[in-house]
């Protein structure tokens, strides 16, 4: 048996405590590629019991990311237009439910999620931890990019375990068929 190591280091070329918790964003982020790996095109759109499909939460996270990002983060009234190209359909209904997103390739959610991540690691890069501390002031609240990390590693985290039952789910269905 090979021993792990489990600990957690800074992601490199960043101040180092804002590197660890990028890669605890990454982390979570490798969990969730590594078990979607070879997932068959038909279980992205799929939904059972009227749960959200996977593509629908794949997209979700991607679009919360980049609103974090630039609303919050760089204080931007838009996403850049690389980015905002990425995003064709908003992704809560009136209701504040999830959109259901269909017709996605697998390889489209991970452009999306990966063109995301990229400026956001961009932006995070030049970041001093002065700056991580320091509050963007908006109307609603005040928030700092240290928290807006922290909100993202867990708002991730919290879909990854909804991704991942939803994943075991439709396999047993299939497999069951």
């Amino acid at each position: 048996m090979v021993k792990k190591s489990l600990q957690m280091t800074a992601l490199p070329g960043y101040e180092p405590e804002i590197g660890r918790w990028l890669w605890c964003l990454e982390d979570v982020r490798r969990t969730i590629l590594e078990k979607l790996n070879g997932i068959s095109p038909d279980l992205l759109d799929r939904q059972l019991e009227g749960r959200h499909s996977i593509g629908s939460l794949l997209y979700h996270i991607a679009l919360i990311e980049a609103d974090w990002l630039y609303i919050e983060v760089l204080e931007a009234s838009e996403y850049e237009p690389e980015i905002r190209t990425l995003f064709l359909q908003d992704d809560r209904l009136e209701n504040g439910s999830l959109v259901h997103v269909e017709g996605h390739t697998m390889e489209q959610h991970l452009h999306r999620l990966q063109a995301v991540r990229d400026r956001l690691l961009f932006h995070f890069k030049g970041m001093d931890i002065t700056d991580w501390r320091t509050p963007r002031q908006l109307e609603a609240y005040d928030v700092t990019p240290e928290w807006v990390i922290y909100h993202l590693v867990e708002h991730e985290a919290h879909h990854r375990g909804q991704i991942f039952e939803l994943l075991r789910n439709l396999q047993s269905d299939r497999d069951k068929a």
